[in-house]
């Protein structure tokens, strides 16, 4: 075969992907694409959402308008149905999910209309640990009080990871966390626990208080008991992980790592799982530009928003490996989150 002829058979062969991509960066020119999540304005996924979407479409080819949009309830799954089942398919609708959900799927419990495995994951913009924190007033200053003393934390509703977090403490370490339902999100427990109504939250970024918070952490109104998390936050060197309480029980230390494993992705995003693959490439490649974008970096210093990303190849495997997980561990965790 001649050269010629050789150059020719090459940009054959590269021709359906060439006209599928410009097809796909087409699509987006004078679209809109719709930024939903589970929390009422101000929380702290509104907040990393709402940072996104000032600088996402800067990325994206055809620069397309973008929108947020709140759809608290169920502790997410009414805002991952939603996407699931109801929202574009076309790479238009974009969902920040609830972390508590990927326990969720992995404990077997009700409620989600799709698996997350089947979901588009586009990337993860934050990588916080997660912290059990009270307020000054409940007198709980360590994870030790809370052995002894009875702590109401509040929660979203039964099958939220703000009740699977206290439920599997209680299980594995003894400690006395009561759930109090029905708060809407993060926020309105914020204002619970100044207000006094609940002595803490049992569940929540250490970033998302870093960023809303700032004067409660300064003044020394919230007590952070233990992280939830693989790694330890360098600003908290004191604070135990549950995976250090519970060192030397083989079968606790095995629950508490896959708690911790199942939350280290906490600001994640992910496109239905109708999205086309062509699609969902842009839609990465934008998410993972925009996380290296000088203007981007910018505005999150000034909102306190910690930026540690993860790509959502990264992602989709976390997704797989915390749902996917032998199923005698996970009905281990599922029995510790019920006792």
């Amino acid at each position: 075969m001649s050269r010629r002829a050789r150059q020719i058979f090459s940009i054959l062969l590269m021709a359906p992907f060439i006209v599928t991509h410009a097809s796909a960066a087409d699509f987006f020119k004078g679209k809109t694409i719709t930024m939903s999540t589970h929390v009422a304005p101000g929380d702290g996924y509104d907040t990393y959402l709402r940072l996104l979407s000032r600088h996402y479409s800067r990325h994206v080819p055809g620069a397309p308008a973008i929108v947020v949009f709140n759809q608290p309830g169920a502790g997410g799954l009414l805002s991952i149905n939603y996407a699931a089942k109801r929202a574009p398919q076309d790479g238009t609708w974009i969902a920040m999910a609830s972390q508590g959900l990927y326990l969720h799927e992995a404990l077997e419990k009700p409620g989600l209309e799709a698996s997350l495995r089947e979901f588009k994951w586009i990337g993860n913009m934050n990588s916080s640990a997660n912290v059990t924190a009270t307020w000054r007033l409940s007198g709980v200053k360590t994870i030790q009080d809370a052995m002894t003393k009875e702590v109401n934390v509040g929660s979203t509703g039964a099958g939220a990871i703000t009740s699977i977090v206290p439920a599997i403490m209680n299980s594995i370490l003894g400690t006395k966390f009561k759930i109090i339902y029905g708060y809407q999100g993060g926020a309105a427990q914020n204002l619970a626990m100044e207000r006094g109504e609940i002595d803490g939250r049992s569940v929540n970024t250490w970033d998302g208080y870093k960023a809303l918070q700032p004067d409660a952490i300064a003044n020394g109104d919230l007590h952070i008991l233990v992280q939830i998390s693989m790694h330890k936050e360098p600003d908290l060197p004191h604070v135990p992980r549950l995976i250090d309480l519970v060192q030397g029980d083989p079968e606790k230390e095995a629950i508490a790592r896959f708690l911790s494993q199942g939350m280290s992705i906490s600001r994640s995003i992910a496109a239905p799982p109708g999205t086309p693959d062509d699609s969902v490439s842009l839609l990465r490649s934008a998410f993972d530009s925009t996380m290296t974008d000088p203007l981007f970096q910018a505005e999150a210093a000034k909102l306190g928003a910690e930026i540690s990303p993860a790509s959502g190849v990264q992602v989709q495997q976390v997704v797989e490996d915390v749902v996917g997980a032998p199923l005698d561990l996970r009905r281990k965790v599922a029995q510790a989150a019920t006792e």
